[in-house]
């Protein structure tokens, strides 16, 4: 993830004694745009990933360890944080702070048959264990957080944008109304493959739930099929793709009627909503100094015109 808090050697060590790891070596990791980490690297060569939670509070990172707890007892392959004095959330340079197993493989580039089936049906898993799972979050960021981060960048859009977002909205709250029976649950709500590990075609990896909320089922699976089935910077759905990941999904869990009628819709909403957060992401940058090479930003724009592709589909 990108960096934002740096670190020395000695406070990584300082930070994992007490869990009883001799750390040897500490590398930043760049790929996301929310928390900061480092990879760990200790004696007899044990891996492992420190992770500083730079905006959710003590409370917000532990209600995430008993979900992945129970994740990982559901034999899904999630990184479950480790624990000393019964806590597995701690403090580091006055921000919570946790450290847990690196989970090895790589993100795929290109998707493949098999990977965009495993990964629907682990999200079909972790939708049907978590539908009943005892948790309430100190904040969301569901649909009701995105749709206020539209109202207040709305302002900052040029007239085609505004336009281009207004569609979207007025497309979703007609379309939901025909069609009401959408289920909702806990979902991930950022299963991009830069998230996910594979070992060829084997899943080994599910990473960052800290955007995990309430919210319907379908932005979930739209997230990820959009991601998974595209092969970028082309931004056309691969169909083959797209029908291996609805059947590994429904294999695990059936969609309703009012789901599959309103796929193209969630489809577009998804790209509308990271097209949304990314340019937040560039905003609260450019507010708070956050630049350098250990600062990842990911461009709106592609997000922006994979909507106005999907909404071809939807208002055809």
């Amino acid at each position: 993830m990108s960096v934002y808090t740096p670190l020395t050697l000695l406070e990584a060590q300082d930070f994992a004694a007490p869990y009883g790891l001799a750390v040897q070596q500490l590398l930043p990791i760049q790929g996301g745009i929310q928390n900061t980490n480092y990879f760990l690297i200790c004696e007899h060569q044990q891996h492992y990933v420190l992770t500083i939670f730079e905006e959710l509070d003590q409370q917000g990172a532990s209600e995430l360890v008993p979900v992945l707890e129970h994740l990982g007892q559901q034999g899904l392959a999630v990184p479950v944080p480790l624990n000393y004095a019964g806590c597995a959330i701690h403090t580091l340079k006055d921000k919570p702070a946790q450290i847990a197993p690196r989970m090895f493989g790589t993100h795929p580039q290109s998707s493949s048959l098999e990977q965009v089936a495993a990964i629907a049906a682990a999200q079909a898993k972790i939708h049907v264990a978590l539908q009943d799972f005892p948790l309430q979050r100190a904040a969301y960021r569901n649909h009701r957080y995105w749709r206020q981060v539209a109202k207040e960048l709305k302002p900052t859009l040029n007239a085609a944008d505004t336009v281009l977002l207004n569609e979207l909205l007025g497309l979703y709250d007609a379309l939901t109304a025909v069609y009401p029976n959408r289920p909702k649950g806990f979902i991930h709500s950022d299963l991009f493959r830069d998230n996910t590990l594979f070992e060829g075609n084997q899943l080994t990896g599910i990473l960052d739930f800290y955007e995990l909320n309430q919210d319907e089922f379908m932005f979930d699976i739209a997230i990820t099929l959009n991601d998974f089935c595209t092969e970028y910077p082309a931004l056309t759905l691969d169909e083959g793709k797209t029908q291996a990941f609805l059947q590994a999904y429904e294999g695990v869990r059936a969609l309703t009627e009012d789901e599959k009628s309103c796929l193209e819709l969630y489809l577009a909403m998804a790209a509308g909503r990271f097209w949304m957060l990314r340019l937040q992401v560039a905003q609260k940058n450019v507010q708070q100094g956050r630049t350098g090479d250990d600062i990842l930003q990911k461009n709106p724009l592609e997000m922006r015109n994979m909507l106005i592709e999907r909404l071809k589909f939807v208002t055809a």
